[in-house]
Parts: structure tokens; C-alpha cells; sequence
């Protein structure tokens, strides 16, 4: 079977979704297909991801891990975890998973605390539409949207259900979270990792 097989039109579970053998990377939100963007050499996105992802690791670094990035699918449940009843099926750039039951070797199965997702240049309305009312629905606690061409963070925190956004953080900022008593992001840092691209960018357009 290929993807271009499947009927775009109907509302899959994980149980189908387990099955799929595609190159192609797949997320299931309210059981409809959605394609990821083929992974292309993007740099930037690569950086942040690597520098928020060791800052939360070295957050735990006496404890266990609770952090996952790269391909690593996360089963937002519905009714219930059988597979049969799980129809949003998303790769976070990177999660905080802090209950060690929401995990097996599959994966996350269940809410994850903190999720980040990255945005690269193109189209975002995944990430910032589709995602987002999947990640509130399901009741993550802190959704951190990463705007890389403004060097900015929104922080949306759950309160009562619905996510409030921060105001946008930007170089001269820290991101802290009640979620991770202790933690904190320099975001001077994190932009940081990024000037020696841009510098390199002047140079050729000079």
C-alpha cells in the first residue's frame, strides 16, 4: 500500500496508523492525515532544537529523562489508550513527559506536560492552528511556539482549559515554568546559537 492508497477523506485511529509502513511522515489529529514536511537541511531549526532540548536534559540531570525530541510519536487518547480509540497521533519537536505510566515502547500515551514545537520558514498553520487546539483539547499544560525568523517565544499556559499566551519572549528573556520548578531558558543564549548563520548569510549577500 502507498499513501496515495489511503482516503484522505476518512478518520483513521492508531490502529491503522501503526500499521502504515510510508516513507512519508504521517501525524493523525482527530483522525485525519496530515503529512509532515519532508525533513530538509534547516540549520536553525536544528539549533534551537538541540540547545532546548540539552538545557531540559541537564534540568534532570540527577533524575530521570523526561524529555523527547526528534521522531518520537505521542498518542493524545480519547475514550480510552486502546489503539482503537486514539485518533491524534503527533511528533512534538520536543516533550516534557513527567508520569512515567504515559510512556511505553511505542512511545507517549497520554498528555504530555510541556510541549515545544519549532517553526521554520513556509507554512506553520499545522503548528499553530491545528496542533494547538489538539494540544489544549488534550490538556497539555504549557505549549511553547518558537517563531525563529522573529527570535521569539509564546508561551501558552492552560488555565481552565484553554491556553493564555505569554507576551512574545525575545533575546533578553528568560522562560521559566512552575511545571519544572528551577528551570530557565536564556533566550539571549538560545538566539545566540544562531548569529555565526546570519553573520555568514551578510557576508555573502555583501
Amino acid at each position: 500500500m502507498e499513501l496515495a492508497d489511503l482516503d484522505l477523506n476518512k478518520t483513521y485511529s492508531y490502529a491503522d496508523y501503526y500499521t502504515w509502513t510510508f516513507k512519508d511522515r504521517l501525524e493523525l489529529i482527530d483522525g485525519k492525515i496530515f503529512r509532515k514536511e519532508p525533513q530538509v537541511p534547516n540549520t536553525i531549526h536544528q539549533l534551537y532544537c538541540g540547545h532546548i532540548t540539552f538545557m531540559l536534559y541537564s534540568h534532570f540531570e540527577h533524575h530521570d529523562h523526561c524529555v523527547f525530541s526528534g521522531i518520537f510519536d505521542v498518542r493524545l487518547p480519547g475514550r480510552s489508550i486502546r489503539d482503537a480509540d486514539v485518533f491524534t497521533v503527533v511528533q512534538p519537536d520536543i516533550c516534557v513527559i513527567l508520569d512515567k505510566n504515559k510512556l511505553d515502547d511505542r512511545g507517549g500515551i497520554g498528555t504530555p506536560d510541556i510541549v515545544v514545537e519549532i517553526l521554520s520558514p513556509g507554512n506553520n498553520t499545522v503548528d499553530l492552528n491545528d496542533k494547538f487546539y489538539a494540544y489544549q483539547k488534550a490538556g497539555v499544560k504549557e505549549y511553547w511556539v518558537v517563531f525563529t525568523n522573529e527570535k521569539a517565544i509564546v508561551v501558552y499556559k492552560a488555565t481552565n482549559g484553554q491556553f493564555n499566551a505569554s507576551r512574545p519572549l525575545v533575546s533578553g528573556n528568560t522562560v521559566t515554568t512552575g511545571i519544572l520548578p528551577g528551570f530557565s531558558l536564556d533566550l539571549s543564549e538560545l538566539f545566540k546559537t544562531s548569529e555565526f548563520l546570519e553573520k555568514r548569510q551578510l557576508s555573502h549577500n555583501n
